[in-house]
């Protein structure tokens, strides 16, 4: 586990775009899919709008996360190059049998903060960060990394983002873009699930966190939404290895080896963060692994499982807000009729139509508890 002082917040300026491919049809989008996780090296030709060829492959993107889950793929990336790689096929793409929708290509622009420094006590982290945004009443969603934490939001909302950050006592410093807390204690380094289109709520926000968790019960419990669970899938939390510069070629030609063999056959639960900075950050299936040449290529305990709590969102109304916040102050033990006797220590995972929560096996019938409490803080069995 990380810990220390949740330090700076930076928001950085590149326009993304939010993808939804339903399941049934990701064969069809496999090529642009691979077409944006490994950029063409070739400087001659390539558009301008293209990651740099000059970098290392997995920092040519300000941020990109590719996230195959038993739901959907959902992929965040450069608003240039979701419309030449994902719209063509979008628009090419026939009907499948018994899909309700094809892909989605928001027609929004999102913004991402990347999360800098670690902490202590589960859910802690997560709280003081989305909660005033929550409070807001602004759409978000929440990455966690091997090394950082990133909130997605949109970026018309980019000037409230900023006043809600404000408001709670984060300082912005102008010429970085940097949010930092003066008085930041040790929090715990985790983060959440999602909401899907950035539209303004139709009922004013809630004026305080217990209330916002109150409504996020209530509307999961009124729209069906139940935690979804798999017996059999365990999930591993790696990233590339950078330690050895005289293999450093060849680290990264494993690394691209590992992921276009999980990624042609169309995993069960992958997701893939390059950022500027960073290695690449995964989230593995148990049964992935073996596609790596794991010591040499990726860095991480291999027995050291989470699972993945999913929440289909998709019955959500586009409005939807603060589903992040209010599920991460349940687990965190903050319900009124405390339901829960410890926190619990969790990470989370947005896409464009799911929430997942991630949690040690030992915690599971813990968090499952908390989950499906009623919106009157009443266990429902």
């Amino acid at each position: 586990m990380r810990h220390g002082l949740l330090t700076e917040t930076t928001l950085q300026d590149a326009r993304l775009s939010l993808v939804h491919i339903p399941l049934d049809q990701y064969q069809s989008y496999l090529q642009p899919l691979l077409r944006l996780i490994f950029p063409p090296d070739q400087k001659n030709g390539v558009p301008s709008h293209l990651p740099e060829p000059e970098l290392p492959w997995v920092n040519r993107y300000p941020f990109l996360n590719v996230a195959v889950t038993p739901i959907e793929c959902s992929i965040v990336c450069p608003k240039a190059l979701a419309e030449e790689l994902f719209t063509p096929s979008r628009d090419a793409a026939a009907p499948s049998a018994g899909s309700r929708h094809g892909a989605i290509v928001s027609s929004e622009d999102f913004v991402v903060m990347s999360v800098e420094g670690e902490g202590l006590e589960a859910g802690k982290r997560v709280l003081e960060l989305t909660s005033p945004l929550a409070l807001a009443g602004i759409s978000i969603f929440f990455f966690t990394t091997y090394f950082s934490d990133f909130i997605l939001v949109p970026a018309s909302s980019k000037a409230q983002v900023v006043r809600a950050l404000e408001d709670r006592g984060l300082q912005f410093q102008e010429s970085a873009e940097v949010y930092v807390n003066p008085a930041a204690n040790h929090h715990q380094k985790k983060p959440s699930t999602s909401s899907f289109s950035p539209v303004s709520p139709s009922t004013p926000p809630p004026t305080t966190v217990g209330e916002l968790q109150t409504r996020t019960f209530a509307l999961l419990k009124r729209r069906q939404i139940v935690p979804r669970v798999d017996a059999n899938l365990r999930l591993l939390s790696c990233a590339g290895r950078r330690d050895n510069l005289s293999s450093f070629s060849t680290d990264e030609m494993g690394l691209q080896v590992g992921l276009t063999k999980s990624l042609v056959y169309q995993p069960c639960f992958l997701s893939l963060t390059l950022t500027g900075n960073d290695p690449a950050s995964l989230l593995l299936e148990k049964g992935l692994i073996s596609n790596f040449d794991f010591d040499k290529v990726l860095l991480g305990n291999k027995e050291d499982y989470l699972v993945p709590i999913m929440l289909d969102l998709e019955p959500l109304p586009l409005e939807a807000t603060g589903i992040v916040c209010g599920v991460a102050d349940r687990l965190a033990g903050h319900s009124s009729g405390n339901a829960l006797a410890n926190a619990i220590e969790m990470s989370y995972l947005s896409t464009a139509r799911t929430g997942t929560v991630m949690v040690e096996e030992k915690d599971l019938d813990q968090a499952m508890k908390a989950l499906r409490i009623g919106e009157h803080d009443v266990l429902e069995h």
